[in-house]
């Protein structure tokens, strides 16, 4: 009866190492996203995008009722043109005026490189504090301009969720911009 626990015990270590021998290799490989944004996209052509070759649609968002609210913009970018890479941040200015400022990323979420085929499409989230009306710390922003990570050229869109509240000041907004991420995932 001794002889009979050794080669079990001897298989099911062998299955635990095999087991975690296939999780290790598996686990870089295993996200959604991870076939196709590897090495191998770049010989296929992935070029950066250009935002114009893209849609973009910003909203319907999750407005802030009241000054002292946060509140959330969707924004979704459709490629309308050839397979192209997207890796980082988006680039997102408010505007009022001649005041100008810039969102930050929310560091808090790392970018991914994607590869966006025609059609295929990636969306971020522009968080904000709304302001008070009047008031020296808030930006009344009349338009939001978005550029694409690793690409030149923007396009503006209307801003009609109130003042922006500022942290510090009027050029520092109490929002954030999070990174892109593909459909899907």
């Amino acid at each position: 009866m001794r002889a009979i626990p050794i080669p079990i015990t001897v298989t099911a270590l062998a299955a635990v190492l095999l087991l975690t021998a296939c999780d290790s290799g598996g686990s870089g490989s295993g996200s959604g996203s991870g076939s196709g944004s590897g090495s191998g996209d770049k010989n296929t052509g992935g070029s950066a995008c250009r935002i114009t070759e893209f849609g973009v649609q910003v909203g319907p968002a999750n407005a802030a009722p009241a000054a002292g609210d946060t509140g959330n913009v969707p924004v979704t970018v459709t490629n309308r043109g050839a397979r192209c890479t997207l890796e980082g941040f988006p680039g997102v200015t408010l505007s009022a005026g001649n005041v100008t400022a810039t969102v930050p990323q929310d560091k808090s979420g790392k970018p991914e490189k994607l590869t966006l085929a025609k059609d295929d499409t990636a969306s971020f989230t522009l968080t904000y504090v709304r302001g008070k009306e009047n008031d020296a710390k808030s930006l009344a922003v009349t338009s939001l301009k978005v550029s694409l990570p690793g690409a030149s050229g923007s396009q503006d869109f209307p801003w009609s969720y109130g003042p922006v509240q500022g942290r510090k000041n009027v050029g520092d907004p109490d929002a954030s911009v999070t990174a892109l991420q593909q459909a899907g995932d």
